[in-house]
């Protein structure tokens, strides 16, 4: 891992079901999540307030859930995934 990006942006693998849509939200999701870290660890070391790390928060939260709808993946699952 000599790549500074890889350190600061770690992927994690996917392991669920094979579609271009699945794929693209599992991305966006762990950006969310990286993102998420960030916002936190600011917060907790005073360089973001409180209100503002709720908003940032909230703002990322809408676009997961914007990214989801355009792809559309519903909430449901599928039929086959159930054991």
């Amino acid at each position: 891992m000599t790549d500074p990006k890889e350190f600061l942006y770690p992927r994690g693998r996917y392991y669920g079901k094979f579609t271009p849509e699945y794929l693209t939200f599992d991305a966006n999701l762990q950006e969310f999540a990286q993102r998420i870290s960030y916002i936190c660890a600011l917060q907790t070391n005073g360089k973001l307030s409180a209100e503002e790390a709720y908003q940032q928060i909230k703002n990322l939260w809408k676009q997961l859930k914007s990214s989801k709808k355009q792809l559309g993946i519903d909430n449901s699952v599928d039929s086959d995934d159930r054991a």
